[in-house]
Order: structure tokens, then C-alpha cells, then sequence
């Protein structure tokens, strides 16, 4: 790329076309279901504590506050909106993730979150799969198993695996001083990473389900042939990761439990912590409903619709020409 092509955009006409058709069949995907459509803040006072995401500060003064965040995600806001009674809703948000630059990521991108009153994990992803179904037109994804998938691809049993033969696994993708930072959760985040996403969903869309508790963030838990799983989902076609849902928690000593424990992950990996988002967590004590979740990736579901394997075939403008 030259100086003087970077004004040019990076996707094509046609790419340009279909994102305006993607978005109208998206809405009128949720028209037909009568979910609300709402918009929440990009920029706010507080960012994630999730160890695994890297916000986006902002140099900001106004309303006699100073610095603030842009958003990894619209879900803290539209929770608050749930938990004040606005019933199942729906956004299509500009979302923000420091270091996020390759043919799948861009440090900005185009997320698709909606939350179903009433509704279990299980309920959500016979929608999700509606929608991915309904625009790509292909076949509805079968669920297999965190395990199970683990055991075909990696080896291992994640659940059974020692901390010892874990970090041995690992050894084909890391150094070993690189291995001796990663706790148990970062070894298996390598090996699905590495050894089993880019298998997954190759011959027809795939739901992984049954992930481990402590890989739950804002999910619901339970105990599955013994051990303490996660009611969250992720959607894999070729090979490509495309949303994350849950079944959501609604206990807020339990979040606050959760977001403590992030702080504490964060610190020995040496990263800052987070304030936590006091408004939020108010708004899960006044009383989230029962309720699921999911946020999907549009960029990628654009990706999968023209067969098309790097990210800036759809964006108008990465962030190089941005």
C-alpha cells in the first residue's frame, strides 16, 4: 500500500453493498420477533476487567469526571436497560479492543448483541442459528462438547489433565519461560487456540458448549458428569469464531466475586486493574431477569457470507487508512 492509495477503502463496492443488506436483514431479523433495537454508550467511564481483553482508554473531561473508555462491548449498558425493564433488546455497536490487528481482528469492529428475556442458553442458540442460518444459508450447527472437542484435536481432557502434563502440552507452541506465565485457564485458552479452533466447523457450523466454570465470565454454572461447567456457547464455521453467548448470571455478590478474582488475574500478569462499573453492578442487585445473552461478530459474519479470509475485505477502512 502507497501514500497514495491509503485514501482508497480497502473493501469492495460489492462488499460495501452486502454489509447494507447484512444490516437490513439483521433488523428486520428482530423487527419480525418484536425485539427493541437501543443504543448505549461507545464511550463511558469504565472499561472490562476481563484479564483476556485490552480496552481502549480516552483522554476525556466533562461532567466534572476526567478519562473514561471506549467499549469492548455493549453489555454492561444494555444489562442496565434489562434490569430497568426494557425487555429483550437488541444493538448493532461500534466496539473497541487494544493490540487487535490481523486478518480476523481489527482494533475496531462491528459487534451485534441481543439478550431474550426468559430464555436459556440452549433457547438462544436455536435463535442464533436462525439468523447465521438464515443469511449465509447454510446448515444449523451441531453442539459438541468443550471436552470433547479438547480430546479429539488437543488430546487432552481438560477437566482431568494435571497442571504439569498441561504445561507440557504446550511446549510445541511456547518457550518455556513463556509457558511458566500462563495459569491453567491461559494453557487450554493455547491449546483450543492453536490445536482445535481452526478444526472446528469445517464440514458444518459448530456450537462448543460446556465450557469450564472458571472459563465462565458472565454465565450461569452447573455441575455436568461432575464437574462445574459454564452455560455459555461459542459458534465456529470454518474454522472462524463468530459469537459468544451465555446463559446470564444474575447474582451480583457472584459478579462482583468474578470481577474481583479478573482484578486479581490481571495483577499477576502484570496488567493494571479495573474499577469495577458500580452502576452496573446496582443495576444486577435491583434485579437483572432471567435472561440470555450473545454478541456476534458482523465483520466476520460478512467474512464467512463472501468467502473472503482477511478482515479488511469488509471494513471500509481498517486502521491503517483510517
Amino acid at each position: 500500500m502507497t501514500e497514495q492509495s491509503v485514501w482508497r477503502p480497502s473493501a469492495s463496492p460489492a462488499a460495501l453493498r452486502s454489509r447494507a443488506q447484512q444490516l437490513a436483514f439483521v433488523r428486520g431479523f428482530f423487527a419480525e420477533r418484536e425485539v427493541l433495537e437501543v443504543e448505549t454508550p461507545v464511550l463511558a467511564q469504565h472499561g472490562v476487567t476481563d484479564v483476556n481483553l485490552d480496552g481502549i482508554a480516552a483522554d476525556i473531561s466533562a461532567a466534572g469526571r476526567t478519562g473514561g473508555w471506549l467499549q469492548t462491548s455493549p453489555e454492561y449498558h444494555m444489562k442496565r436497560l434489562l434490569a430497568a425493564g426494557s425487555g429483550s433488546i437488541y444493538q448493532i455497536s461500534k466496539v473497541f479492543r487494544n493490540g487487535e490487528r490481523g486478518r480476523r481482528h481489527n482494533p475496531e469492529f462491528s459487534m451485534l448483541e441481543w439478550y431474550r428475556l426468559g430464555y436459556d442458553d440452549t433457547e438462544l442458540m436455536a435463535e442464533v442459528a436462525d439468523l447465521v442460518c438464515g443469511w449465509l444459508g447454510c446448515a444449523r450447527p451441531a453442539q459438541v462438547s468443550y471436552r470433547d472437542a479438547m480430546l479429539a484435536w488437543a488430546k487432552v481432557d481438560p477437566f482431568e489433565i494435571s497442571d504439569q502434563d498441561l504445561r507440557r502440552c504446550c511446549e510445541q507452541w511456547l518457550e518455556p519461560d513463556q509457558i511458566a506465565n500462563l495459569d491453567r485457564d491461559g494453557c487450554l485458552d493455547l491449546l483450543m487456540s492453536f490445536s482445535v479452533e481452526p478444526n472446528l466447523g469445517r464440514d458444518a457450523p459448530e456450537f462448543i458448549v460446556g465450557y469450564p466454570a472458571s472459563q465462565a465470565a458472565l454465565a450461569r454454572v452447573s455441575q455436568v458428569d461432575g464437574h462445574p461447567v459454564a452455560h455459555r456457547f461459542e459458534l465456529y464455521i470454518d474454522g472462524l469464531e463468530l459469537c459468544n453467548g451465555y446463559w446470564e448470571l444474575v447474582d451480583a455478590s457472584e459478579q462482583r466475586r468474578r470481577f474481583e478474582a479478573d482484578n486479581w488475574l490481571r495483577q499477576q500478569s502484570g496488567k493494571p486493574g479495573m474499577a469495577l462499573d458500580g452502576a452496573f453492578l446496582d443495576a444486577v442487585e435491583a434485579g437483572l431477569p432471567d435472561c440470555a445473552g450473545v454478541a456476534l461478530g458482523l465483520d466476520r459474519l460478512l467474512m464467512l457470507k463472501l468467502g473472503v479470509r482477511d478482515i479488511a475485505e469488509v471494513l471500509a477502512f481498517p486502521f491503517e487508512r483510517a
